[in-house]
């Protein structure tokens, strides 16, 4: 059985007892995860998600502060 993404998130949030990202969320996280990925090397891109949700900062938040971070660095990201 192939799950969706979509499919998997929302499984996979319901097993954390927390509600799964909306999709604006997971827009904001797929921005943030291209940033750190193209800014450094790609692996960087699920734990910079990862901090951000572990500081508590929302994905809209993270990915400004992301693209800041990208631009300081001169980063292409």
């Amino acid at each position: 059985m192939t799950l969706t993404a979509r499919d998997w998130i929302e499984q996979f949030a319901g097993k954390l007892g927390i509600a799964a990202p909306t999709e604006k969320e997971q827009s904001e996280l797929l921005e943030l995860a291209g940033v750190a990925a193209h800014a450094s090397e790609r692996t960087a891109a699920p734990i910079t998600c990862w901090l951000a949700a572990r500081a508590g900062v929302g994905p809209g938040e993270a990915g400004r502060i992301g693209r800041e971070l990208a631009e300081q660095l001169g980063a292409k990201g």
